[in-house]
């Protein structure tokens, strides 16, 4: 396939969808009673909690909020106040080297295979742009974050809706054809595809038992690692 830029997802794309639910989720769900208390009257952080009590009707206890904070994590909610918390408390636990942030061994030499090659790169994910550049310049790889030229989160909207992609295109300044987004879940594929991007589902073993073959692939190409994508 011939692409100008790669817009990729992290979640069972980049990295394990394991790590996610079994490291980063249960770090977050411990640490927020705690950094709460601590950093709750902090205006970065005091916005998000006032976004969650209003959107919970005006709920003016912090532990209340922690409680549905907590209650979303247990949901895998994608909702933008939650995602920039746990961006928050993942920093201090990223910068207190508690965990590094797993990357598929096929991922690392792709991506900075595709840099120097000068295709820019781009990250979408339903986590936050700052969680993403945790995640990345942590990694077991080690810092990641120079090979990518931007980060976009559910603030250009949700990954299974045409718009966002729309949004991120006029952002990236490039014809939706030539771009490529990667990405694990086969609806935000379709979304992408409505919206003119090339795409490839990344079918992984290790995150899909079954693989999505046929059918189930949406029509799109499928690989199992970022080695079996031929990008010229």
């Amino acid at each position: 396939m011939t692409v100008k830029a790669i817009l990729t997802d992290i979640e069972g794309t980049t990295s394990s969808i394991s790590f996610v639910k079994d490291v980063l989720f249960p770090y977050a769900r411990r640490a927020l009673p705690r950094f709460v208390a601590a950093r709750g009257k902090e205006p970065a952080v005091r916005k998000w909690l006032d976004a969650v009590a209003t959107e919970n009707g005006g709920m003016c206890d912090d532990a209340m909020i922690v409680e549905v904070l907590q209650g979303w994590i247990d949901e895998d909610r994608k909702h933008t106040a939650l995602k920039a918390l746990q961006g928050m408390i993942w920093a201090d636990g990223y910068n207190s080297a508690d965990f590094t942030a797993h990357i598929y061994p096929d991922a690392a030499p792709a991506l900075r295979a595709w840099h120097a090659a000068g295709l820019p790169l781009y990250v979408y994910s339903s986590g936050s742009v700052p969680a993403q550049r945790l995640f990345f310049g942590h990694s077991d790889a080690g810092d990641l974050t120079p090979l990518f030229s931007g980060w976009f989160d559910t603030e250009v909207g949700g990954k299974r809706e045409a718009q966002s992609y729309r949004n991120i295109i006029e952002s990236i300044g490039l014809p939706a054809g030539e771009v490529l987004f990667l990405s694990d879940v086969v609806e935000e594929l379709d979304a992408a595809r409505e919206a003119g991007l090339q795409t490839a589902l990344i079918d992984r073993r290790e995150d899909y038992a079954q693989p999505r073959e046929g059918d189930a692939a949406h029509g799109h190409e499928r690989v199992e690692s970022f080695a079996d994508l031929v990008i010229c």
